[in-house]
């Protein structure tokens, strides 16, 4: 049984510092102290997922911002860090909770974008589980609008490691996933998504993440996502 809390980062206790750091070293090669104290530094909330016993199972962490676009002021929620143990995929804990916080801190009256940036399918393919619409997909071009956006708020976020071209993003110290986590099961590779991520990002088993968003609101979640929309299992 996994159970989820949301911290804000000024309260992140130590113990919990040093146990993200952990699980994140032993899943992704390129892992430092540095980069790992980085990207806590740039964000504001993490999801922390831990078994009955208190052991720390997987986390995300998490930057909300507003953003002001041709007169509109939108919020902004920025995934960094990212991991879950293989022991916990079972579970459904992160995914529900990251929507269960979301729907805690978004503001009624601001439209809510989330941008992703992937180096594993896994993580992308969380993207048509729960959401209807989102870019880039196999399916359909991405809409000028959506690319516009796109663009604009990850060379906001990413400056010059993000290739406009490519819709890449090749950080100076990568974080490689460990093969157990990267190479895609036989069983999947059917998949019409893991097949075009894959395609658009073929280094990302080098680090290389894709960028992708999509608009995080009732109308575009799919059964699956109202299901954890309407869930209340979060601690906070």
């Amino acid at each position: 049984m996994m159970h989820a809390q949301l911290v804000s980062i000024p309260t992140l206790e130590t113990d919990d510092r040093e146990s993200m750091y952990r699980l994140l070293e032993h899943h992704f090669s390129g892992i430092t102290p540095t980069t790992f104290t980085s990207d806590l530094a740039g964000k504001n909330w993490v999801l922390l997922i831990k078994n009955k016993t208190g052991q720390l199972k997987g986390f995300s962490t998490l930057q909300l911002y507003d953003v002001t676009v041709k007169g509109e002021v939108f919020s902004v929620v920025y995934s960094g860090d990212t991991i879950v143990d293989p022991t916990a995929w079972s579970s459904a804990t992160l995914p529900r909770a990251w929507i269960q916080a979301i729907n805690q801190l978004r503001h009624p009256d601001k439209r809510l974008f989330w941008l992703l940036i992937s180096s594993g399918f896994r993580t992308y393919r969380l993207l048509p589980t729960f959401w209807q619409t989102f870019y880039p997909r196999y399916d359909q071009p991405t809409p000028e609008s959506m690319q516009q956006l796109m663009d604009y708020l990850a060379q906001q976020q990413f400056g010059s490691a993000y290739d406009q071209k490519t819709g890449i993003v090749r950080f100076a110290q990568p974080q490689k996933l460990s093969p157990i986590l990267g190479t895609v099961p036989l069983e999947r590779q059917s998949d019409p998504h893991i097949h075009f991520f894959e395609q658009v990002n073929p280094a990302h088993a080098q680090g290389d993440e894709l960028v992708c968003l999509t608009e995080i609101c009732p109308d575009n979640l799919t059964a699956a996502g109202r299901r954890m929309w309407f869930s209340r299992s979060l601690a906070a």
